[in-house]
C-alpha cells in the first residue's frame, strides 16, 4: 500500500499493482479556524478537505442544518471561508463539497479557481437528502471541471435502508446525463456505512458494477475507465496545475484572521 502526495504517485502505485489511498481531512472543525493549521495538514500529506462534516463551523454550513430548516438566511461560507477555499487552491489541495450545505456548495464553486470534488455524495433528484447534489449544483460542477464521486450508503441512494447495484447506477447514469461523462466517479464509503446496496457489500463486487454498466450500450470501456478513476486523476492534476500557476505567479500564503469560533463543532460538545 501507498500513501501518495500527488498524482505521479496514485499513478506509480497503480502500475506496480499496489493499494494507493489519499490522506484527507473530513471536517474543517480539525483547522481550528486557522490555516496555520491547514498548512501543516498539508505538510503532513493530507490532500484534500472537506470543507464541513455533520456539524456548522464559523466559517461553512453543513448539510445537517438544510435537512431541518434552519439555514433559511444563513450564506454558505464567510469571508474566512473563502479565504480557506483559496488556500487550499493555492496548496493545491482538493476542495471536498461532500456534507455542506447547498448553499456551501455554491459559493464554494463560486469562490475556486480549481476543480472541486464531491467525494460521496449521490443525485438529489433521485434521493432528496441534503446530503445529495442538487441538478443546478451539478451542471456548475461540470462548468468548474469537478467530479461527484457516487456512495453506496443505501439512504443516499433511496433513501431507506434497502438498494440494488441497480439503484447506484441509477445516480450514476443521472450525474452523467446532468454533468456529464468527465463528472461523475465511484466514491462508495464503505469504511463508514452500515448500509450497502444488495449485490455491493464490499469491494470485491466493484467488477459487477462495472459489469452491469457495460451492458448499456451508452457505456464504453473508456467511460468505464473515467468513472473507476481517471475522472479523479484528471481533478487532481489539475489542481497541482493551477497550484503550479498561482507559485510561478508568486501569490502569496492567505493570512486572513479567523472570527471567534462559536459553533461548539466538536463532537460530544455539549
Amino acid at each position: 500500500m501507498d500513501i501518495p502526495t500527488n498524482t505521479r504517485g496514485l499513478l506509480d502505485a497503480h502500475r506496480e499493482g499496489k493499494i494507493a489511498s489519499l490522506i484527507g481531512v473530513e471536517g474543517g472543525h480539525s483547522l481550528g479556524n486557522s490555516l496555520g493549521v491547514l498548512r501543516t495538514f498539508y505538510g503532513l500529506g493530507a490532500r484534500y478537505l472537506t470543507l464541513t462534516h455533520a456539524c456548522d463551523t464559523s466559517w461553512a454550513v453543513c448539510s445537517v442544518g438544510e435537512a431541518n430548516g434552519t439555514q433559511d438566511n444563513v450564506p454558505g461560507l464567510s469571508d474566512f471561508g473563502k479565504a480557506v477555499v483559496r488556500e487550499l487552491n493555492r496548496l493545491g489541495m482538493l476542495v471536498d463539497l461532500s456534507h455542506v450545505s447547498t448553499r456551501t456548495m455554491r459559493a464554494a464553486l463560486q469562490t475556486t479557481r480549481a476543480p472541486v470534488i464531491f467525494s460521496h455524495s449521490a443525485a438529489r433528484a433521485l434521493c432528496n437528502s441534503s446530503r445529495n447534489v442538487p441538478d443546478d449544483v451539478l451542471r456548475n460542477l461540470a462548468k468548474n471541471g469537478g467530479i461527484a464521486m457516487v456512495p453506496f450508503y443505501t439512504y443516499f441512494i433511496t433513501c431507506n435502508s434497502t438498494a440494488t447495484i441497480k439503484d447506484v447506477i441509477a445516480h450514476i447514469n443521472h450525474i452523467r446525463k446532468v454533468a456529464g461523462i468527465d463528472h461523475v466517479g465511484i466514491g462508495a464509503g464503505f469504511d463508514g456505512i452500515n448500509f450497502t446496496p444488495t449485490g455491493l457489500e464490499d469491494v470485491s463486487r466493484y467488477p459487477q458494477l462495472l459489469a452491469t454498466l457495460l451492458e448499456d450500450p451508452m457505456w464504453t470501456e473508456e467511460d468505464i475507465k473515467k468513472l473507476a478513476g481517471l475522472n479523479l486523476l484528471r481533478v487532481f492534476s489539475r489542481v497541482e496545475e493551477v497550484r503550479d500557476e498561482w507559485h510561478k505567479a508568486a501569490v502569496l500564503p492567505v493570512e486572513k484572521i479567523s472570527p471567534p469560533d462559536n459553533s461548539a463543532c466538536a463532537y460530544g460538545a455539549s
